[in-house]
């Protein structure tokens, strides 16, 4: 009895031991490049909820599962359990103990700035391809709602527009409107007042509205900003219209299901808004759950400077500094549609 008791102690300590190295403590900021599974468990790719990282999205990074990890332990805001697993090739670190994990060689810049850009960008600018991103939301409100015949059919869609360094949030927020900013409780939070005009543009260009997406970009993004709710949506809907009225847009609308690389996107926006201005933007792609696809979902654009009535979108991005990384290589087009 004892020799039983002896060795099951000693498988016990062995399974404690293994848990503690089971996670390698880290800090930073985990920000998605792409929308991947956020599971509770690594090898049973366990997921209460079905839970995604948002392209784009920053997130508490707590823990690599080794030392060199491949996969990275986050806190996902408003999922139950809250801390989830991601692949760490789902996006990239930034801060704390976390920029001293080693990252994948970024792929060469083939756009270099015809001038030197004056430093870090001030603003990063993020545009939606809504068929892809409802591949994977096809319960929303906005995504059941599209046709053929839709603006989001064959337009980008904003997403937001995010005053940077990463982590400028919630400024000067209430607590209890921080806590209902999860998808579950947009609802919740103050709604956002709006010109008519600018409100029946941006439920044209940000679809999400019906979701009350505008109410999180505003309490989360926008609060940081510096300016009114109406100049800072009034601001990203001019951005939205001249990446619309641009070639860029025409690339995308001209190879719906068909595939485009990052190289081609930023040549486009060489094209469209000047020599270099391709190397500020970072392309993030989605799986399709259905079948597997690797979709185009976002552009997220580097842009510094005054943002108002004066500024071009080509002026903005030249001033800001280059991304090394262009994201997600190539992807496909996705047309309207669940596939």
């Amino acid at each position: 009895m004892r020799t039983g008791l002896a060795f099951g102690l000693a498988l016990l300590a062995v399974s404690l031991t293994g848990a503690a190295r089971a996670e390698v403590k880290l800090s930073g900021t985990f920000v998605a490049d792409a929308a991947c599974p956020a599971t509770q468990a690594i090898k049973s790719g366990k997921n209460p909820g079905d839970i995604s990282t948002g392209a784009g999205q920053s997130y508490d990074l707590l823990a690599g599962n080794k030392d060199a990890p491949t996969h990275y332990l986050i806190r996902v805001p408003g999922a139950d359990p809250e801390r989830r697993w991601v692949k760490v090739s789902c996006g990239h670190v930034s801060g704390g103990s976390a920029s001293t994990v080693p990252a994948a060689p970024a792929p060469a810049d083939q756009n270099k700035p015809s001038a030197p850009a004056s430093g870090k960008p001030e603003y990063v600018f993020a545009l939606s391809w809504q068929p892809a991103f409802c591949e994977t939301k096809s319960g929303k409100t906005e995504c059941k709602a599209q046709t053929a015949a839709g603006f989001d059919a064959t337009h980008f869609t904003l997403h937001g527009l995010w005053p940077q360094p990463n982590g400028n949030f919630y400024c000067q927020v209430a607590a209890a409107d921080k806590a209902n900013d999860n998808p579950a409780h947009w609802q919740d939070l103050p709604p956002v007042e709006l010109e008519a005009n600018t409100r029946s543009e941006l439920d044209q260009v940000m679809p999400g509205t019906a979701s009350d997406l505008e109410r999180h970009e505003w309490i989360k993004h926008g609060t940081c900003y510096g300016k009114s709710q109406q100049d800072y949506f009034s601001d990203a809907l001019k951005l939205m219209r001249a990446v619309n009225a641009s070639p860029v847009r025409d690339l995308f609308a001209k190879n719906v299901g068909k595939q485009l690389t990052s190289n081609q996107i930023r040549t486009a926006f060489d094209s469209a808004f000047g020599a270099g201005a391709g190397a500020r933007v970072r392309v993030s792609c989605l799986v399709d759950p259905s079948d597997g696809r690797r979709l185009i979902g976002e552009l997220t654009l580097g842009l510094t400077g005054p943002i108002g009535p004066n500024s071009t979108l080509g002026d903005l991005m030249q001033a800001a500094a280059p991304t090394n990384n262009a994201g997600c290589p190539k992807g496909v087009i996705d047309s309207v549609g669940f596939q």
